[in-house]
């Protein structure tokens, strides 16, 4: 799979808890730095205090293994009470090469949706790479033949992310049911 390909990633998981519970969790941006290897802490910009359409935060990031770290900008895209609650990363300073982000092409999407099922709440956690350029860009550029090794070993890392958010989520809705 190519960077150019929008490469994804999916994972669900059952919570025996209301939506509305699940809901507040999800959207409390603050939250998947407690649970993701990854992602250590975010922040909402622009005197911004909660999850509004187009609002944005910072995320800082820290790659446990390359020892990288990064801050990156977020912009609420979608927000479907008890439904469905996305946000796009942006770049609002072109570091990757390109310009200032248009707002049709993020460097990569995360959604969160949310359905009743069986008692509970069926919760899906998603992410979508690109179509704008990003920081996995600058290592495919130094090692364009290994596109595909590098693309599936972010995916992998991602997955990763998903899954302990899915996790901890589950965990502390069901918790407090």
């Amino acid at each position: 799979m190519r960077y150019a390909d929008g490469p994804s990633v999916h994972e669900e998981i059952h919570i025996k808890a209301a939506p509305s519970d699940v809901w507040r969790l999800v959207t409390d941006i603050a939250l998947p730095a407690r649970l993701s290897p990854e992602l250590q802490r975010t922040e909402w910009l622009d005197g911004a205090t909660g999850p509004v359409l187009g609002a944005q935060f910072a995320g800082y990031n820290r790659h446990p293994v390359a020892g990288l770290e990064w801050r990156t900008v977020s912009r609420v895209a979608v927000l479907e009470p008890e439904r469905r609650f996305a946000w796009e990363v942006i770049d609002p300073e072109g570091r990757y090469g390109e310009e200032p982000t248009d707002p049709a092409r993020p460097l990569a999407t995360w959604t969160f949706e949310l359905r009743a099922a069986d008692g509970g709440t069926v919760l899906s956690h998603s992410g979508r790479i690109g179509p704008a350029r990003s920081g996995l860009n600058l290592a495919i550029d130094r090692e364009p033949e290994r596109e595909k090794e590098i693309v599936q070993a972010r995916l992998g890392d991602l997955r990763t992310g998903i899954r302990a958010t899915l996790d901890g989520v589950k965990h502390l809705a069901e918790e407090r049911a």
